[in-house]
């Protein structure tokens, strides 16, 4: 009787995110539901706005201007000490289970976290992609980037029976339209239904999530899925199977 191995599809998770500014952690004043980053003593100053321009100014300021040390970098003024704040949390490395068998088919899940905390008054956007296509390979073998039936990613995902695929979908208040469903399609409504709206995780950035506003301090929670199937009639060769993923987070 032939023994039937095992192949262990694991995800390496990777991130990079710009920041712009210099994050400011100080604050001045609080309470349990804001922060007063900085304040400052003025005579005057006026918000002045057009459809294209938002302009700032104050007068009579004193103490202004920027200093620093080895440990610190000091910016006094009202207007000096605008900075925009960006933290990322860094999930660990996500690997899938169960073990697929190579004969028979299976499906191999997994799930990665991050919170996005931002003041920017603009927001944010949370872009994914793989470091190449396709994403889930073990040496010359892989799992094939999912394929969606249509232009919208699948409700729910499938792998034709003698085939292989890899995708992800993400999910969080924050998500985008894309990925967003209603009860059957995605990229229609607004539901945000659990494992629902599967994609391929391309070597291109996709945007998964994104917001116009700021939302110091709490942030805001995204959680990406991962799936590796293999149909019935498939027969996947022996292998630690990786996909490498990087997440790019910018304040917009």
């Amino acid at each position: 009787m032939k023994k039937i191995k095992q192949i262990t599809p694991s995800v390496l998770v990777l991130f990079s995110f710009f920041i712009l500014g210099t994050p400011a952690f100080a604050y001045v004043a609080s309470s349990t539901s804001y922060r007063i980053q900085a304040d400052s003593i003025n005579i005057g100053g006026v918000l002045s706005t057009s459809t294209s321009f938002r302009a700032e100014d104050t007068l009579g300021e004193s103490g202004v201007g920027t200093s620093s040390s080895a440990s610190y970098n000091i910016k006094a003024g009202y207007q000096q000490m605008q900075q925009t704040y960006l933290a990322v949390t860094v999930p660990s490395n996500v690997s899938l289970s169960p073990n697929i068998p190579t004969l028979g088919g299976g499906a191999a899940n997994g799930v990665a976290s991050w919170t996005v905390t931002t003041d920017n008054i603009s927001g944010y956007s949370m872009s994914i992609r793989s470091s190449g296509a396709p994403a889930m390979i073990s040496g010359a073998n892989s799992f094939l980037d999912y394929v969606p039936a249509g232009a919208p990613p699948d409700f729910t995902f499938t792998t034709p029976s003698a085939s292989r695929r890899f995708g992800f979908s993400p999910e969080g208040t924050d998500i985008s339209q894309r990925f967003r469903d209603n009860g059957a399609v995605c990229n229609a409504g607004a539901l945000d239904t659990t494992s629902a709206c599967w994609d391929p995780l391309a070597a291109s950035p996709a945007n998964i999530a994104s917001r116009a506003t700021p939302n110091h301090p709490l942030g805001t929670l995204t959680t990406v899925r991962f799936r590796a199937e293999s149909g019935a009639t498939n027969v996947q060769p022996v292998g630690s199977y990786q996909a490498t993923t990087t997440l790019t987070v910018i304040a917009i």
